[in-house]
């Protein structure tokens, strides 16, 4: 697994309690490609580069690839650096924008820049994102986090994508 920089045990605080964020990549399948978990309270933004920087798509041939053709995320993956980031390599991503940076580049007027390209159809996509963290949430170690130390947990969690990869591939030879 991984060792976080702050020594923490993602472990955040919240009205509710303690909590945990799981940041995820899926294939349009939902099968999870990398997995990282966070404090609740820390921002997604900051996990986007760590995340993409797990990723390994497997080929049949050579060294996995480690550039997907395009990133879907929702609206707290957006940030200037998470854009400049894909854009560097060169993948498109139609993350929708929130409305605070869309009011904060109209107040500054052509001093704001171009709005980032948005295509709402390919947009679409993301709901499998969502649904595969469902499908983690199926497990109930995961959805309620019983374990103390984070390197637990992940493995809890890696566990729990292994079972959904296997459920795939057992299902994808029983079909004609």
């Amino acid at each position: 697994m991984r060792e976080e920089s702050d020594g923490s045990e993602a472990l955040g605080r919240s009205r509710g309690g303690l909590t945990t964020k799981i940041h995820l990549l899926s294939d349009q399948h939902r099968r999870p490609l990398a997995i990282r978990t966070s404090p609740g309270q820390r921002g997604d933004a900051l996990m986007f580069a760590p995340l993409m920087g797990d990723l390994r798509l497997p080929r049949t041939v050579g060294r996995p690839r480690t550039r997907p053709d395009r990133v879907l995320g929702d609206k707290a993956y957006s940030s200037r650096a998470n854009r400049a980031h894909l854009r560097r390599r060169k993948i498109t991503a139609p993350i929708a924008q929130p409305a605070d940076q869309q009011a904060h580049r109209r107040r500054k007027g052509s001093a704001g820049g171009r709005p980032p390209a948005f295509d709402r159809r390919a947009y679409r996509g993301r709901n499998t994102v969502e649904r595969a963290i469902n499908l983690l949430k199926q497990n109930r170690a995961v959805a309620t986090r019983y374990d103390k130390r984070a390197a637990v947990y992940d493995g809890t969690v890696q566990l729990a994508a292994i079972r959904i990869w296997l459920r795939d591939l057992t299902r994808s030879k029983n079909r004609p």
